[in-house]
């Protein structure tokens, strides 16, 4: 993993090893198939996470592969009636259409991005409203940062939050300009504070166990790297990748884009806040 120049580490939980295939079950009503799309940004590949055991509900349905569309109907074991979502990026909702075209579920959830959808929902879900399923009532919440229109669900009386990427054990998440913006991810972690105690399904990886503790660690390793780019920038302008250079320690090549993303999202809002001004592709305090 790579460090943060002067900062801290947030450590990962990588020990997850999901049975591609299988639905597994975590609580009573929900089960969990992961598809095969490991890789750099997907870790083991992406959480599907069904609800109920006679009337299915799905929150992300993972990626347009017929590999895994095959394992999702098999594993069902009934009608997938409704088929939730969490953000519009291809790892998650790019199976959506092809699902409900397969067993005529409807497809609800966050709003996709005007500038690129990947999927186009039947019905969009708005900030605290409610989908009723086998399991137990859905209540949407809203945690903008990763993409502009990210969702969790809270799945009512079971402790439990389906947090998509937003909050995950196995990395931090990449806030992706111009649709993630880092103030919004900053906001959401805090909103998931106040929502209290919970543990975490994550889109990717393997759950997080103690919901709270991982946000306030989430919310001090973003202040540390904040940090860490305003004293590179203290010597002078920079470029986002020279920023990255500087602030990542032993970086997987593999991962560079996701950093210069990040860090791109970051400097950001040092803008905004008046901390940073960019000229051209170069950066500098103020």
């Amino acid at each position: 993993m790579a460090t943060l120049e002067g900062g801290v580490n947030v450590d990962p939980i990588r020990d997850f090893t999901p049975a591609y295939g299988v639905a597994e079950r975590l609580a009573t009503g929900v089960r969990r198939l992961t598809a095969r799309n490991g890789g750099p940004l997907t870790f083991r590949g992406t959480n599907c996470y069904l609800l109920g055991d006679r009337d299915i509900t799905v929150i992300d349905p993972g990626p347009d592969d017929d590999t895994h569309l095959a394992d999702l109907v098999a594993v069902a074991g009934a009608p997938i009636r409704r088929i939730v979502v969490t953000h519009d990026h291809a790892d998650h909702a790019g199976a959506a259409r092809r699902l409900s075209e397969v067993t005529g579920a409807e497809i609800v959830g966050s709003a996709p991005d005007p500038c690129r959808p990947l999927y186009r929902p039947d019905r969009l879900l708005a900030d605290g409203e409610t989908v009723a399923t086998e399991a137990g009532d859905l209540r949407t919440v809203a945690t903008p940062g990763h993409a502009a229109g990210h969702l969790s669900y809270d799945l009512a009386g079971s402790g439990l939050l389906f947090s998509g990427d937003h909050v995950m054990a196995w990395s931090t998440s990449v806030v992706v300009p111009p649709d993630g913006r880092m103030a919004d991810y900053m906001a959401s972690l805090d909103r998931l504070a106040v929502l209290g105690a919970r543990s975490y399904l994550p889109g990717h990886g393997g759950p997080v166990i103690d919901g709270l503790a991982r946000v306030d660690e989430l919310k001090r390793h973003r202040q540390a790297r904040e940090a860490a780019i305003l004293r590179a920038l203290d010597n002078g302008e920079r470029t986002i990748e020279e920023i990255v250079s500087a602030v990542y320690i032993g970086l997987d090549p593999a991962l560079a884009g996701a950093a210069a993303l990040s860090v791109t999202a970051h400097t950001d809002w040092l803008e905004e806040r008046g901390l940073v001004r960019k000229v051209g592709e170069r950066l500098s305090r103020w």
